[in-house]
Formats: C-alpha cells, sequence, structure tokens
C-alpha cells in the first residue's frame, strides 16, 4: 500500500565557503510506503535497503521492550508492497539481532546483524543467508570469526558475481570476510596491503562489486598525521588486495561509502569540514566536488546510492541526516529536503537504495521508522 504523496524541493544550499553548489531549484516527489510488522508485538525498526534486479529487501528488527530486539526482514516484487521475510535464529545473540546490513544478487538476500553483549559490550554478530523457500537463516560461526580479542568492527556486505563480501576493521586494521554463497564466511586479516603496515594505520568502511572485481574504500592514518587520507582497495576475489591511497590535503578526509555509476565506482565521505565525493577515471582515483557542512557531533556518511546516471547521498552533519543529489557522477551537488525529519543520534539510523531512476529511503527517528520511495517530480505514480 502506497499513500501520503509529498512533493519536495531541492534548492540551492550553501556550501562550507558560502556558495552554492545548484543554485537551480528542482524537485523531488515522495510517497510513503506501508511496512508491515512481523508476527507479534514491537516497533519496526529498519538499518538497511537493497534492491537486485525485480526483488527489494529491507533489513532490521523488531524491538519489543526496553533493549529487547529481534531479527526482522522484508521483501517486495515491486518496491511498493512489501511483505515479512521468515527469519530463523539459533543462537542467543542471533535471536536478539538487529540486521544492519544487507544485499541481494540473483534475487536472493544475505545479511549481517548484531547485538551488544558480553561481558566488554561489544557487538555480538553474525550473519544470514537466504535459502531457497525464501527463509533467511542465522550461519553458525566461530566467535572468533568476527569477534574475539582481535575485533574492532564489522562495516557492511556487499554482493556481486563472484560471491559475497563483508568490509571492517580488526587489530591488524582493515580486514574482509568472503564467501561464494554466504553460506559461509572466511575472514581475511592481517593481509599484505588491506591491513596496517609502515605506510599506515587502514580502516574499511564500504565495498562495491565491479567490472573487474571488488573495490573496498575507507581512510588511512599516516605515521606522525592526526588525520586520515581516502584509500581505495581493490580485488579480484577478496583475499588478495591492492592499495591505492590518494593525495591527501592538510584536511581529514575519508571515503566512507561507494556505488557503481553507470559501471564506474563513485565514492562518498569526510572532507575537511564537510563531505566529498571521488570516482575512478581511465587514469586512476580523482577528487570530484564537495558538499555541505558539519555542524557538530560526529559526521558522516549514512546512505548512498546511484541509478540512472544519478547519486543520491543522504549524511548526518553530526545533528542530522540531510539528501544531496548528484547528476553528473559527483561534480556537482544540490540539497535535496528529506520527506520526514531525520534527527542524528542513539537508536536513528536511515537506510537507501535505488533503482530505475527511484530511491527508497528508511528514516528511523528513534520512536518510528518510516518507508518512502522518491522519484522526480512529474513522474506518473
Amino acid at each position: 500500500m502506497v499513500y501520503g504523496l509529498l512533493a519536495v524541493l531541492l534548492a540551492g544550499c550553501p556550501a562550507p565557503g558560502g556558495e552554492t553548489d545548484e543554485p537551480e531549484p528542482a524537485s523531488l516527489q515522495w510517497q510513503r510506503v506501508q511496512l508491515p510488522s512481523p508476527d507479534g508485538p514491537g516497533r519496526v525498526v529498519l538499518r538497511d535497503l537493497a534492491v537486485c534486479g525485480a526483488s527489494w529487501y529491507a533489513g532490521g528488527a523488531v524491538a519489543d521492550g526496553p533493549g529487547g530486539t529481534r531479527p526482522a526482514a522484508w521483501s517486495s516484487r515491486d518496491g511498493a508492497r512489501w511483505t515479512p521475510v521468515p527469519v530463523v535464529a539459533d543462537s542467543y545473540y542471533g535471536r536478539r539481532s538487529v540486521l544492519f546490513s544487507i544485499a541481494c544478487r540473483d534475487g536472493r538476500a544475505a545479511a549481517v546483524g548484531g547485538k551488544v553483549g558480553g561481558a566488554h559490550g561489544n557487538p555480538r554478530v553474525s550473519t544470514w543467508w537466504q535459502r531457497a523457500d525464501g527463509t533467511l537463516v542465522e550461519v553458525a560461526a566461530s566467535f572468533e570469526t568476527y569477534g574475539g580479542p582481535k575485533a574492532v568492527n564489522v562495516s557492511r556486505l556487499a554482493a556481486g558475481p563472484a560471491g559475497w563480501l563483508i568490509v571492517g576493521n580488526r587489530a591488524s586494521g582493515a580486514a574482509a570476510w568472503v564467501s561464494p554463497d554466504a553460506a559461509e564466511f572466511t575472514l581475511i586479516e592481517g593481509a599484505p596491503e588491506l591491513s596496517s603496515d609502515e605506510q599506515g594505520v587502514t580502516w574499511a568502511f564500504d565495498a562495491v562489486a565491479g567490472p573487474s572485481g571488488w573495490s573496498a574504500v575507507g581512510g588511512l592514518l599516516a605515521p606522525g598525521r592526526i588525520d586520515r587520507d581516502p584509500v581505495v582497495w581493490t580485488s579480484a576475489d577478496g583475499r588478495g588486495w591492492r592499495r591505492t591511497v590518494l593525495p591527501g590535503t592538510e584536511a581529514y578526509e575519508e571515503m566512507q561509502r561507494v556505488v557503481l555509476v553507470n559501471g564506474t565506482p563513485v565514492a562518498v565521505g569526510l572532507r575537511g569540514r564537510g563531505f566529498g565525493a571521488w570516482r575512478q577515471e581511465p587514469t586512476g582515483w580523482a577528487a570530484a566536488g564537495g558538499f555541505g557542512g558539519v555542524a557538530g557531533g560526529v559526521p558522516s556518511v549514512g546512505g548512498l546510492a546511484a541509478s540512472a546516471g544519478q547519486i543520491l547521498a543522504v549524511v548526518s552533519d553530526g545533528e542530522r541526516y540531510g539528501g544531496w543529489l548528484s547528476v553528473d557522477r559527483g561534480d556537482r551537488w544540490r540539497v535535496v529536503e528529506l520527506p520526514v525529519a531525520a534527527p542524528v543520534g542513539a537508536g536513528r539510523a536511515v537506510g537507501l537504495t535505488a533503482d530505475g531512476g527511484r530511491w527508497w529511503l528508511a528514516v528511523d527517528d528513534g520512536s518510528e521508522t518510516s518507508l518512502w520511495v522518491g522519484q522526480p517530480a512529474g513522474t506518473p505514480q
């Protein structure tokens, strides 16, 4: 069921230097999409969205009490009508997990979830794969696959022709987990060029599958520095990696999300007191345009998606999430007013995916989760 049509203006917004990135106004239409609750009481919590072919997926949880959650997922064949996906969890923390990253390929989904627990209060991470009958099943794994004394964090899941890849970080620096089918992942840590070394301390945020393999993005903290430089890693199989450190500035820079735009990787992340884009050119990676500013707190990229040659970034200035749109592979950016307020804080998040020139945006403001579909103004509904 789709309801609540909302027309939103995209107007030029002052960049950190005081000039507008794109003064011409544009418009976007948002429609709210009803997301049914799985069986049982609780509030729907969304954390990530994915689309592949004619299949849409949403991952999150149902919050059923103070601190209580159970994993939940939804699927759709058209992006408008959604149904709950059966979820089977085997472990103590799996039954309380929140699915924070979801991806799909060939119509099948996989997910990464976590729940804070244990003596040290660290997230207990598990992965999930979808059986032929549509059920999302928890994958049994040893504790040290994602946790243990060397654990730092598990970040994002990506899907591609060669299989599945998770990126994150261990005590040794950036790390990866690889799988051909999402039924079992192998940890890749301490890999040359991926992990930290004499060049600096590495940190990985996100990855995407391209024509020649995987591209992962993040940052590197060089010896004697207090700010990161942007980094791209490439790999044919997710096991052996090649590092490219982009020329840094005196500003803090790191890539936090990456997508393909007509087959070309484009990344978005922090650049000084705002945000910036980078893209792969025939001669190598190069910086594209900057946008936005930092209000306070910890800024971050909450979501990045591309469709029909356009890129939508949903970023946090430290206080609230806002949208930015580029139609030229990241050179220029326009402000996108989101359909609802999206504050930043504990228990609050956004999710984003795109397909066919439309955008799916999930906003959790800490008390309610809403799911929206956006498309250019004037597009027939």
